[in-house]
């Protein structure tokens, strides 16, 4: 039987992704809150008693001898949480732009794979009242898509939560000697092929069936496989270690009021801004955009809903377009959302997952070098990611979590990065980018706000205001505030969402 405790073929690829290259495969988020910030203690305190909803949190990687298999999960036995859990301050004026710079540089850091892979840093006194959390795991630990229903277990649904019992003592189990590492490896690799072998006889108990399942897979690989080459641009040139990131946040109502008058659906819309938003970039670089199409890597999660909330990476991929030459909103609209309701219908996503699943056979040496093949191909120019988040308010020790912006990290020669989560009203867009190919990632955030003020001057939806943003918040507070009151714990009602 399989170690559950290996990483999967996938989480081992996003280790050899950053192998001999500047890549740094963490994602990550930005989160501002309302009121004065907890002390460094108490934050760490209440992380503490969360823990044992996420166990992989106190365990590291224990890497097998020689390379003869992945590696396994851990416990650490030197597991300290001040040590991931981070204080720091920012110089006045303690405004946004001190907070995007704060996360520049967090994020052009790697995680120290001796120790679990991850870090929360607890960001002091912001200007207006509020204070920050910027927070990042490896990708081998968790998906972006999961991620969400991971990281809610240190939040509530109310302000003031439910009172829960407090989690058993935890000591670490002893960590395994090389020689069970290896033994334990060696002895998979002769008890997964007879699972092959019982699965191969079961298939032939059904070959009309099987016969499809072939048929339908070797359709969708080869919709994957053969999609064709991304066009070079300014955005696909080698980087280095150093990030710069900044963020924005619109109203989702907004968006959604889009998609109704003009048609698609809500990704086909944020999909629209995104390339409204280059193709603005490019040609005020120069750039030459008539019948220029992009390819960006759009993630699909295909995690089951039993298997939400479960760690390790359930994710496909699909390539989207984004036809940056198509300068009038509605046609550019249009055309994403006919190319991505084709794209369904090809089997791209299954195609992605397909592959992955077969890599789960491949022995480390050739995962290593399918990785560092996978991070010079010219398939996609970047990676656009969108999240749907929970839709009612979420609180941090009695604080109300205002805005949040996440992050999906960048592979060797993608420069720039887009991801988008929507969050109690709010869609938040978080730009990473390589530090010395975009130096201007705010011009490119400009850009995107002009999308969407252009996207909805053709809907002909107005400008929300301050007044209905608040009543509309204020309406979500309630409902949050009335399921909270039926007797769930916050956390279960957050990650419910």
């Amino acid at each position: 039987m399989a170690n559950p405790d290996r990483l999967t073929a996938l989480d081992s690829t996003f280790l050899h992704l950053e192998e001999h290259s500047a890549a740094h495969m963490h994602v990550a988020s930005v989160m501002v809150f309302e009121g004065e910030a907890p002390t460094h203690r108490e934050l760490v305190e209440h992380v503490q008693s969360r823990l044992h909803l996420v166990p992989r949190y106190r365990q590291r990687l224990a890497f097998v001898p020689l390379g003869q298999g992945r590696p396994v999960w851990t416990d650490d036995p030197h597991f300290n949480a001040y040590y991931h859990i981070r204080h720091t301050a920012l110089p006045r004026p303690a405004d946004e732009a001190a907070l995007k710079r704060l996360a520049g540089r967090v994020f052009s850091q790697r995680l120290d794979r001796s120790k679990p892979l991850w870090e929360i840093w607890l960001v002091q006194s912001m200007a207006g009242g509020r204070f920050a959390l910027v927070a990042k795991t490896h990708h081998a630990l968790v998906d972006g898509i999961s991620g969400v229903d991971i990281t809610t277990v240190l939040f509530d649904a109310a302000r003031e939560p439910v009172p829960t019992a407090p989690p058993s003592p935890w000591s670490a189990k002893p960590l395994p000697g090389s020689a069970k590492l290896l033994g334990e490896a060696l002895m998979e690799r002769t008890t997964v092929p007879g699972e092959m072998a019982r699965g191969a006889r079961a298939l032939l108990r059904g070959p009309r069936r099987v016969a499809g399942q072939v048929r339908d897979g070797i359709r969708s690989v080869a919709a994957t496989t053969f999609s064709g080459s991304a066009p070079d641009t300014r955005f696909n040139v080698e980087i280095g270690p150093h990030r710069r990131y900044t963020f924005l946040d619109t109203d989702l109502a907004r968006l959604k009021s889009i998609k109704d008058s003009l048609g698609g659906t809500l990704n086909d819309t944020v999909l629209t801004v995104v390339a409204l938003a280059l193709g603005r970039y490019m040609r005020r670089h120069g750039d030459d955009t008539e019948d220029v199409v992009l390819k960006a890597m759009v993630p699909v999660s295909v995690r089951s809903k039993e298997q939400r909330g479960s760690l390790g990476n359930q994710v496909a991929a699909m390539w989207a377009p984004l036809p940056v030459g198509v300068e009038n909103p509605a046609e550019c609209l249009r055309t994403i959302a006919t190319a991505m309701a084709d794209l369904k219908e090809s089997g791209q996503a299954v195609g992605a997952q397909v592959l992955t699943n077969l890599a789960g056979f491949a022995p480390p040496t050739i995962l290593s070098q399918a990785a560092r093949l996978q991070a010079r191909q010219s398939f996609f120019n970047l990676v656009v990611t969108n999240v749907p988040g929970p839709q009612f308010p979420l609180y941090l020790l009695g604080r109300r979590l205002e805005v949040l912006y996440p992050v999906v990290p960048l592979a060797q020669r993608q420069a720039l990065g887009i991801a988008v989560m929507s969050y109690d009203g709010h869609l938040g867009f978080g730009l990473l980018a390589d530090y010395d190919a975009l130096g201007d990632l705010e011009d490119l955030a400009g850009d995107l706000r002009a999308s969407v003020a252009a996207l909805s001057r053709a809907a002909g939806v107005s400008t929300p205001t301050k007044g209905a943003k608040r009543k509309s918040t204020a309406k979500r507070s309630s409902t949050a505030a009335r399921a909270s009151s039926n007797g769930r714990p916050g956390g279960q009602r957050a990650r419910s969402g």
